[in-house]
């Protein structure tokens, strides 16, 4: 993701695997804080590995915030397990609330890009 002029382009890279694998959340987490800043609402649904840690952390660090699944409603913790653990998580809540938070988040006057990550 990257800006030109006024316009926004998203497009694929054939750069090194991250995770061992290509596409990598962390990847379109770090362009997506890069091109938006604090105006970035990511949200880590359940899986595997540890892809989306380091992204939310570089969101975080920009002013943007981070809501992941918790453990109990997932199936496999590990993706939004690593963004809890890396401590950039803002908050950790059951599928069944996360839409109820993101409207939440859109209402209180932040012009927030959802982006939602799930692997499988």
């Amino acid at each position: 993701m990257r800006r030109e002029g006024t316009a926004v382009r998203i497009g694929l890279n054939q750069g090194t695997h991250e995770h061992s694998c290509r596409p990598a959340v962390d990847v379109m987490f770090r362009s997506v804080a890069e091109t938006y800043g604090p105006n970035v609402l990511a949200v880590v649904l359940t899986g595997m590995g540890q892809d989306g840690a380091r992204g939310c952390g570089m969101i975080r660090d920009r002013g943007g915030r981070t809501l992941i699944q918790d453990e109990a409603t997932s199936v496999v913790w590990g993706m939004p397990g690593a963004v809890a653990h890396a401590g950039a998580a803002d908050k950790v809540l059951p599928l069944e609330k996360l839409a109820a938070e993101i409207v939440q988040e859109s209402q209180q006057g932040r012009s927030v890009r959802a982006l939602a990550s799930m692997g499988v």
